[in-house]
């Protein structure tokens, strides 16, 4: 999903000069507040930031007033506008040069929690985006999508693992527009995916955190249209929501009281919680158990079942005793390569054969995540190779990829719940390249476990839009899943 602000459609007509038609460059909604910077050059100009207006629906906001803006969301599937004011227009047609550059703040991902007050830190998205554009008055239209896919083999009783996906999957054509909500759902059915659908609620309600009744109705008419099962709710906790400040512990749990609301209403029996601690879920247990909702705590790179953090997880989960609790297994954590897709995209970015191998040496080691990119880092560096023209990738490759012992799972097996069947590639022999299917299955069926797997596909966060139909590679990964269950199974 390019990590881009404007694309090749976005500069438009607009009385009081020019507008830029804005994609959020991310996977999920943020608040406005995230927006910590806009700077804009057209034709080698700066525009100076008392001409730039943020408009989003019927409201304008200066810059200045964005980080105030904590409690208005930038729905994923809305395009804002940032209109320049100048004394000349533009016309359809003309050509302009455009450099923008911006940063948000991940309000969710929080690397360091504030003290005596203060706001915590957060991750940082760093966005460039340097095009030549063209005046437009029109989106560019969607492309046509394959249709003439056979039907997959039926289940049968003897799978020892439900199948589905998570909506995440097609997060770079649901924010593009090439589907709404409805039009997703019905291309997840026209290819046979099913029956178990997971979505990340940030990503797909449009009135996060709180799920409205009109998205209930339409929710469950989609159901019933096709026979989907709701399987995983994934919730965030937006901890940095406001500017000012981190929230509060009776804010965390308000906000997260709201997400497992979401998901009982919507017929979901999980919710993916995104904290873990032990005050939080204590009071979150009560509401979880009138609720009938188990809550399970996602086990993703760079950290498996046995890493430090993961152990406290499980330590709290003692000391609260609840069957409610566990784990969803993501294996980001257990790969055994770096994607291929990942690779393409830094190669694109500028990195040479050298600094690819560079990269997959020091990303094999056990060094710690930090420790780790701040070795790549530095050798870029060394190379006089700025960092920045990776974007996010730097940071990504480590954070995203983990080599754990897919083993290892069998240690949580009991407390696993859900299972995020993460996948970024499917080869020309029906195999994903960095992680061993046939291995995770094995290890999940001797196991005992019996519940969904959720295909995620997270290619996206690397691939430009259009460069594959992640469906139709998420059809082809349950078909993987289906032979190495199958090739366990007594003939």
């Amino acid at each position: 999903m390019p990590n881009g602000l404007i694309h090749d459609d976005s500069l438009r007509l607009h009385p009081d000069g020019l507008a830029l038609r804005l994609t959020l460059p991310w996977y999920r909604s943020l608040w406005l507040s995230s927006v910590t910077s806009l700077d804009l050059t057209v034709d080698g100009e700066p525009v100076p930031q008392g001409d730039l207006t943020f408009v989003l629906g019927d409201r304008e906001y200066t810059l200045d007033e964005l980080p105030e803006q904590s409690e208005t969301l930038w729905y994923l599937q809305e395009h804002p506008l940032l209109v320049v004011r100048r004394d000349r227009g533009v016309a359809l047609g003309e050509r302009h040069n455009v450099t923008l550059a911006g940063q948000l703040r991940l309000p969710y991902m929080q690397i360091a929690p504030g003290e005596n007050g203060a706001p915590g830190m957060y991750v940082p998205n760093f966005v460039r985006d340097q095009l030549t554009l063209t005046v437009r008055d029109a989106d560019a239209p969607a492309p046509a999508l394959v249709t003439d896919v056979p039907p997959p083999p039926p289940a049968i009783d003897a799978d020892p693992f439900q199948l589905g996906l998570t909506l995440y999957s097609a997060s770079a054509e649901f924010r593009a527009g090439w589907f709404d909500f409805d039009g997703l759902l019905d291309r997840v059915a026209e290819l046979g995916i099913g029956p178990g659908i997971e979505i990340v609620a940030s990503q797909m309600v449009p009135t996060y955190p709180v799920v409205s009744e009109e998205f209930v109705r339409s929710w469950r008419a989609a159901f019933d249209r096709h026979g989907f099962a709701a399987s995983s709710f994934g919730a965030n906790l937006d901890m940095g929501r406001r500017r000012d400040r981190d929230m509060t512990p009776d804010e965390e749990f308000e906000f997260s009281e709201l997400m497992l609301q979401g998901a009982k209403k919507l017929g979901f029996p999980l919710v993916r919680i995104q904290s873990a601690k032990s005050e939080l879920l204590r009071r979150l247990l009560p509401i979880a158990e009138e609720l009938e909702l188990q809550l399970a705590y996602e086990i993703h790179a760079p950290l498996g079942p046995n890493a430090e953090p993961i152990l406290k997880v499980r330590e709290t989960y003692a000391e609260l005793n609840s069957p409610l609790l566990g784990f969803v297994a993501d294996f980001s954590s257990t790969m055994h390569a770096m994607s291929p897709t990942l690779l393409r995209a830094v190669r694109r970015a500028g990195l040479d054969d050298e600094a690819l191998g560079r990269l997959q040496e020091i990303w094999a080691t056990d060094a710690t995540m930090r420790e780790r990119q701040e070795e790549f880092i530095g050798y870029l560096r060394g190379r006089d190779f700025d960092p920045a023209r990776l974007g996010s990738f730097a940071h990504l490759a480590f954070n995203m990829h983990g080599h754990v012992d897919p083993r290892e799972w069998a240690d949580i097996m009991p407390q696993i719940m859900h299972v995020h069947a993460k996948f970024y590639d499917i080869d020309e022999h029906g195999q994903e390249p960095a992680i061993d299917y046939p291995e995770h299955v094995r290890v999940f069926v001797e196991g005992g476990y019996r519940g969904y797997w959720s295909s995620e596909w997270e290619g996206h966060a690397f691939a430009e839009l259009g460069e594959v139909d992640p469906l139709l590679l998420v059809r082809r990964q349950h078909d993987l899943i289906r032979q190495a269950m199958r090739e366990l199974q007594p003939s």
